[in-house]
């Protein structure tokens, strides 16, 4: 996805940053960088930090350096000991960098999660991509970039990450459930249905103290919720699939005994590999103060 490539790397000015110093255009002069823009609770971006992994792993010692920018959709991720668990949850190692307040956000004009750019090594935009996919492309990029900058280096083969993907090819999404918001700033009236003591916020709908129940019509196979247990400490939410406590198509966050079990607020993964026919998920609690934000969905 071509963008403006008459931009240059502009100042990262930023909160504070996470395993490196702070690093500037000029300190990164003579280094091909990829910036990757990133949430930790986005499961878009969940599904490419293993490729961006991949290439500080690959690369790091020939020229590129990878800058991962956190920029908090929800209010939750502004704090530093949620931001920095991700980092260690998600094995990040390359250079963090805490963008709280959308500074660097904006000097890029960024739109989305995730999205990536890529600047050669005097500084200047090459390229930009949004969403999932386009792996094969970036590294690409990458290796043509460190080979006009360093003429006879030796690059590893591609990395496996974005080998494996090529042959599996990218999954379709068609027909999935789309994204599916629960507070009052972008949900959509209909998608999802609550029962007992609710209170809708912007950003979320948040459990009283009667318990409660949230159910969501969905054609999908997987299905994630970002959900903040709340100041009462670690909840639980009971899983039922079309009525019946969920079993082998329950996701990695649930356990036998259909129960999520949550200690901080993150993405958990409440449904993997169910039938792509209508479904029934039905979430049950009795934890004041749990706040559930969005659904998020895969094939």
């Amino acid at each position: 996805m071509t963008t403006n490539l008459t931009m240059q790397l502009p100042p990262i000015t930023v909160d504070r940053w996470v395993n490196s110093p702070p690093l500037t255009p000029d300190l990164l002069r003579g280094r091909v960088v990829l910036v990757d823009i990133w949430e930790y609770t986005c499961i878009n971006w969940i599904r490419t930090a293993p490729f961006v992994r991949a290439w500080h792993r690959d690369y790091a010692d020939l020229g590129l350096t990878v800058i991962g920018v956190h920029v908090p959709e929800f209010v939750f991720g502004r704090e530093p000991g949620n931001i920095d668990q991700a980092v260690r949850d998600h094995q990040l190692t390359h250079p963090v960098a805490i963008d709280n307040d959308y500074t660097f956000w904006r000097a890029l004009r960024n739109d989305a999660w995730p999205a990536k750019y890529l600047f050669d090594a005097d500084g200047r935009l090459i390229d930009r991509w949004v969403g999932e996919g386009d792996y094969e492309q970036v590294e690409s990029e990458i290796r043509r970039l460190l080979t006009i900058w360093t003429p006879g280096v030796e690059l590893p083969p591609a990395s496996r990450e974005v080998t494996a993907f090529a042959v599996a090819g990218e999954p379709s999404y068609v027909g999935v459930t789309p994204e599916t918001y629960l507070g009052t700033d972008r949900g959509v009236p209909g998608t999802f249905v609550l029962a007992g003591e609710w209170t809708a916020s912007g950003e979320y709908v948040e459990l009283g103290s009667g318990g409660g129940e949230l159910a969501l019509p969905f054609n999908a196979g997987e299905v994630n919720l970002v959900v903040d247990p709340g100041p009462a400490g670690p909840a639980a939410l009971r899983v039922l699939l079309d009525g019946s406590p969920i079993g082998d198509e329950r996701g990695a966050d649930v356990g036998a005994d259909a129960v999520a079990r949550i200690d901080r607020a993150r993405m958990v993964r409440l449904v993997a590999g169910a039938s792509r026919i209508d479904h029934l998920l039905t979430l049950t609690s009795d934890q004041p103060g749990l706040r559930a934000y969005v659904f998020t969905f895969g094939p």
